[in-house]
């Protein structure tokens, strides 16, 4: 049978003998849910999955009166048959004496009486296990959470994403942990449930991180933990996903969750800098496992960069003290007059001095010690020369190291940095300190200039600092040469290095005058 939709990635490793109608009908509800829906469909509920636990993690004995638990499950935009696997799995491999409830926050779907039928049918079986909580407008993830968090009644809860299966033995991990430390926030190991076939795909322990855009990350545990070379035992982690147990009490003491937060983005990173600030402490527990559907595209928000910036922009005027301008740097959004509205943050900051939280700083020396600072940034953003303003830096073709000049797109590509240090930065900086940027060099001879790693380039001892005043020349300290414009054969304009004839430049954005 031919494939009616070749471009489709639902189709590239799935899908083969499917009827016309049978593809027509899986990429519809693809595009609707990014995972596959129609495979979903005729899957079991309680469909048996692969125990990927570390050998020794079997061996654990549990105390008997672990905490109770309510697991909250928040959906936009599922499949029933996702959702209907979900709470199966969660009662499946949750023991009853331990699992109070399953509260379910529909933020605004159009499910109806088809989940409403099924939560009747559990809840005769099993008299009050499923509750529903439903939003009359879409209210996003933060608010979901929060409306979950208030519902339930339990000892602990467990915030999921819908589009997961519970694993044998995924609670019991999590409870032993908050039972020993009411305010240790944890987080299972993620599997991943591929978004075409389904099949699940054990992944290695990580820690939580994030980059200085907001963006969530896994990160290697620390020395120490590798060394015990043990994946049963819990490690720290600098941030929490989107999949975490807490103490009930604890998280409202802290603060719950930031219901200024919209749509999606940020709210892992916001609650994960604030339990380290605030008196607690965050692990992933690998003896606890959820398998966890990794859509090909979020169908509720097909662009989330605006949400994201935003709400990364609050998280930094609340937490981040005096490196909240690295947040401003990541999004190339002015430190001044950046028109982006946050929201009222004042309950926020006075939730933090309430508390007596921590300095940004300190979690910077004690937790996240490999994310970078970027103290000596003087400028950011495109950069351009005076004689022709419509083209920017360019880093060029990648692979490939030859910057050039293009036309203006503001995107990643033409993202320049200046720094204290004489170090031009093109094509995006990166946030941690074991990752390298490029940097831009006079190669000495010939007139193309080049990018390279700047480690690389400082071992080498290739000629990386610049002289720059902003609307000034851009010299390099080394040669005198100076990085200028020219039109080349085809009338193009064309970066290169020459004897400095005059030309001046201007960077986007200031950290500071220079």
């Amino acid at each position: 049978m031919p494939k009616l939709y070749p471009n489709s990635v639902l189709f590239t490793k799935w899908g083969d003998g499917l009827t016309e109608q049978e593809q027509k009908e899986a990429e519809g509800l693809f595009q609707i849910y990014g995972y596959n829906a129609f495979l979903s469909n005729q899957l079991p509920l309680d469909r048996k999955l692969q125990d990927t636990r570390d050998s020794r993690c079997l061996a654990k004995k549990y105390p008997k009166d672990l905490p109770s638990i309510s697991v909250i499950l928040i959906y936009i935009n599922e499949a029933l048959s996702v959702i209907k696997r979900a709470i199966q799995s969660i009662i499946t491999h949750t023991p009853k004496k331990l699992l109070k409830e399953i509260i379910l926050v529909d933020d605004y779907n159009d499910l109806g009486k088809p989940l409403q039928d099924y939560i009747d049918q559990i809840n005769k079986e099993m008299p009050g296990l499923l509750k529903k909580v439903r939003h009359t407008q879409q209210m996003g993830l933060s608010q979901s959470r929060i409306s979950g968090w208030e519902h339930a009644t339990a000892d602990v809860v467990a915030i999921l994403d819908a589009h997961i299966e519970a694993t044998e033995g995924w609670a019991e991990p999590l409870l032993d942990r908050i039972k020993a430390d009411r305010t240790v926030v944890v987080s299972p190991v993620f599997d991943k449930v591929h978004f075409d076939d389904l099949h699940v795909e054990r992944y290695i322990p990580f820690s939580h991180g994030f980059d200085w855009a907001m963006w969530c990350t896994y990160e290697h545990f620390s020395s120490e933990w590798v060394k015990k070379m043990d994946e049963s035992q819990p490690g720290k982690s600098p941030s929490v996903m989107g999949i975490f147990a807490a103490d009930r009490a604890f998280l409202g003491e802290i603060g719950g969750l930031d219901g200024g937060m919209t749509v999606y983005g940020g709210e892992n990173v916001e609650l994960g800098i604030r339990v380290w600030l605030c008196g607690g402490s965050i692990e992933v527990v690998p003896c606890s496992r959820i398998a966890h559907i990794e859509r090909a595209h979020k169908p509720y928000a097909p662009d989330l960069s605006p949400a994201m910036r935003r709400n990364a922009l609050r998280v930094a005027d609340i937490w981040l003290d005096e490196y909240k301008k690295n947040v401003f740097i990541a999004w190339n959004v002015p430190l001044e007059d950046h028109v982006v509205d946050i929201g009222d943050v004042s309950q926020r900051k006075e939730l933090r001095e309430t508390l007596k939280c921590k300095p940004f700083k300190w979690y910077l020396e004690n937790v996240y010690t490999s994310l970078s600072t970027w103290d000596n940034m003087l400028g950011y953003g495109v950069l351009r020369n005076d004689l022709h303003k419509s083209h920017c830096v360019d880093q060029g073709p990648v692979p490939g190291n030859i910057p050039i000049l293009h036309g203006c797109h503001f995107q990643q590509q033409q993202h320049c940095y200046y720094n204290t240090d004489g170090e031009i930065i093109i094509g995006g900086i990166t946030s941690h300190n074991y990752n390298s940027d490029r940097c831009l060099v006079d190669p000495g001879s010939g007139s193309s200039p080049a990018l390279q790693e700047c480690p690389l380039a400082k071992t080498n001892e290739l000629h990386m600092h610049w002289d720059f005043k902003q609307g000034q020349a851009i010299i390099n300290k080394a040669t005198n040469r100076c990085l200028e414009i020219a039109q080349g054969a085809n009338f193009y304009y064309e970066l290169i290095i020459q004897q400095c004839s005059g030309q001046s430049w201007r960077i986007e954005h200031l950290v500071t005058s220079f």
